[in-house]
């Protein structure tokens, strides 16, 4: 099993590299990766699950291998960790829907968060109010989630967590979802 502190490395580091690539950065995977809240000013957007052709075809084996294991290993029900991905990600928004009337300090953020096989990656920038103990343990409340990384910051300009998102031609926001630029 892929330990978290591997897994958020991945996730976190896998598209510097491809920054000056030809290949647009998609989400190749489809895996759930959404904003959750805006309420912070100039809180970079975190790279996500984006990654060039050439690293999907790199990293398959490893994604097949590690989406079936914990169906091998006799911990989940369904037979691959990331038919579980779009599930947690509707529940996890209606969980913060819940948590805005519950909870409604946690909006006090800029937050995105990723699904992968299993495991909630939440980044972003928060404020000096934002109950992150009390945040990360309602994600981790989600059924059938198994780990929840926290890589937040409460001063983005001091420390970042996450490799932020650039676009390749040096503009602000994501390119369109296939590839190309606005």
């Amino acid at each position: 099993m892929v330990s978290i502190r591997v897994w958020v490395s991945a996730m976190s580091l896998a598209v510097p590299g491809s920054l000056h690539a030809e290949e647009p950065l998609l989400n190749r995977g489809n895996d759930p990766f959404f904003q959750i809240s805006s309420a912070i000013p100039d809180c970079p957007e975190p790279a996500g699950p984006r990654i060039t052709e050439a690293e999907w075809k790199r990293d398959s084996h490893h994604r097949i291998e590690h989406g079936n294991h914990c169906w091998i290993e006799g911990r989940c029900r369904l037979p691959n960790a990331f038919a579980y991905d779009q599930e947690i990600a509707d529940t996890a928004r209606r969980r913060l829907q819940w948590l805005t009337t519950n909870m409604p300090e946690w909006k006090q953020s800029t937050l995105w968060i990723t699904v992968w096989q299993r495991w909630i990656l939440v980044q972003g920038c928060v404020g000096p109010q934002f109950p992150t103990a009390r945040f990360m343990a309602a994600m981790r409340e989600i059924p059938d989630v198994e780990r929840v990384a926290d890589q937040i910051t409460r001063d983005a300009a001091r420390s970042l967590p996450y490799a932020p998102f650039h676009r390749r031609d040096g503009r602000d926001g994501p390119d369109r979802p296939d590839g190309r630029r606005p």
